[in-house]
């Protein structure tokens, strides 16, 4: 059994969550379900659950606050939220879960299996991650999921992403590869507002390390590390436009 506490303010939110769980995931028991940030913290440190579903937008204390309020964390997290951007972007950065509003019975599963396959709470470095990336607009590291768990890297050494089906390869500075269990999609998603374009269906690239565009029908790229990458004529434009020094 999954011992859980379901922390949001709005009511009806809590009571969906936890007819869900128990019509879709009944291996999740819960212990608790708390209304605000100061209840949580008693019932964390009372019932020492193994997931924390933790609503991020509540009055007093938000969800990332309660979170470093905490002496430590020994449970995986769930985030719960409405579309906040720049929420979900710091959740993103630092790899962890979480579910949109009004949850999802079939996203609600994925998640439960998620965490029951980690059987660990997340790393310090992915809780540090996050808090960089919310007081800080520019977050230097990123949590990148591999099938072995997760690499912890600086963003200004991802030089480009190739596309492979259901994977990414990441092409670092000094000709290093990582293999993320994420589409590119997802890690566009995740880049996204960076120095990142999408030149093809199958590539992403660092703005920062081009070295030079040759012409052609879609013209292709030559990278810092030396590869070429071929620009998608319909993205040609566009990307031209970003290389353009601003004015």
């Amino acid at each position: 059994m999954i011992k859980a506490i379901i922390v949001d303010d709005e009511p009806d939110c809590s009571e969906t969550l936890d007819i869900l769980l128990q019509k879709c995931c009944p291996e999740v028991q819960i212990a608790a379900i708390c209304n605000s940030g100061a209840s949580a913290l008693k019932e964390i440190a009372s019932h020492n659950p193994d997931l924390v579903f933790l609503d991020i937008e509540m009055p007093h204390m938000n969800g990332f606050q309660l979170l470093e309020k905490l002496p430590s964390i020994a449970f995986d997290i769930v985030f719960t939220t409405s579309y906040d951007q720049y929420a979900i972007k710091a959740i993103r950065f630092s790899a962890m879960d979480y579910l949109l509003k009004p949850v999802d019975g079939e996203e609600l599963k994925n998640a439960i299996e998620k965490t029951a396959r980690k059987h660990q709470p997340p790393l310090p470095q992915q809780l540090e991650i996050l808090f960089q990336r919310l007081h800080q607009p520019m977050v230097s590291k990123i949590a990148i999921p591999t099938m072995a768990g997760l690499e912890m890297i600086h963003v200004d050494s991802i030089i480009s992403c190739a596309s492979s089906s259901n994977y990414t390869t990441l092409h670092l500075k000094g000709r290093q590869k990582i293999t993320a269990s994420r589409t590119l999609k997802e890690i566009e998603e995740i880049l996204d507002g960076l120095s990142f374009f999408r030149v093809h269906q199958s590539f992403l690239v660092n703005l920062n390390e081009i070295t030079k565009y040759v012409k052609g029908e879609g013209g292709y790229l030559v990278m810092s590390d030396g590869t070429s990458i071929d620009v998608a004529r319909s993205r040609k434009e566009s990307l031209l436009t970003k290389l353009q020094p601003r004015k």
